[in-house]
């Protein structure tokens, strides 16, 4: 597992990662001894193991299985953190130097090359940054069904209404509605 290895390349004790990731320390045994399922992780728990270590939640997940896919949720909820934690621009050229939108395409994970390609679109145009025409083949495509925020489809299910999906629609940054995903706030993740 990735967090064993990184631990030893650091000279890390778990106690240690424990100390400084905020993360209990019988929490950090459990994973790096593979008692607990990693699908059933919080992301938070993750994200805060995957900083100190300085590696990505992807690089985990990836660890623990070749072909690990996390929930759209949490896949959006880490790329959010990512942004935030890089910066606007790093969080661009990173993500065009990795052609991780490319690759998630040819796994056939749409949504996430989807969203991913939205963010990148999105933080290119309130930078005044000039898109990367690599993947105007993807910017003509959208998902069959939409995907909105969970809290909205929630409340939607609740009440057996639909005023707050077009409501969504309405408020959404227009880089993500184009893929038929309705995203309207990235800064705001705790």
């Amino acid at each position: 597992m990735i967090i064993n290895d990184e631990l030893l390349k650091k000279n890390m004790s778990k106690y240690r990662l424990s100390k400084e990731s905020g993360v209990p320390q019988t929490t950090i045994t459990d994973i790096c001894c593979e008692k607990v399922d990693l699908e059933k992780c919080a992301a938070g728990t993750l994200y805060r193991i995957a900083k100190v270590l300085n590696i990505t939640i992807e690089d985990i997940l990836e660890s623990n299985s070749n072909e690990y896919r996390s929930d759209f949720e949490t896949f959006k909820s880490n790329t959010c953190h990512y942004v935030k934690d890089k910066g606007d621009l790093d969080f661009i050229i990173e993500t065009l130097q990795s052609n991780s939108i490319r690759t998630l395409y040819q796994k056939k994970w749409y949504p996430e090359a989807f969203y991913l390609l939205g963010m990148v679109d999105y933080l290119s145009r309130i930078n005044d940054i000039p898109l990367c025409d690599n993947y105007n083949d993807m910017r003509t495509q959208k998902l069959n069904k939409p995907i909105y925020p969970l809290g909205v489809s929630a409340f939607c299910n609740v009440t057996n209404t639909s005023a707050s999906y077009e409501q969504a629609k309405k408020q959404s940054i227009p880089e993500f509605s184009r893929f038929n995903i309705f995203e309207s706030e990235i800064r705001d993740v705790v």
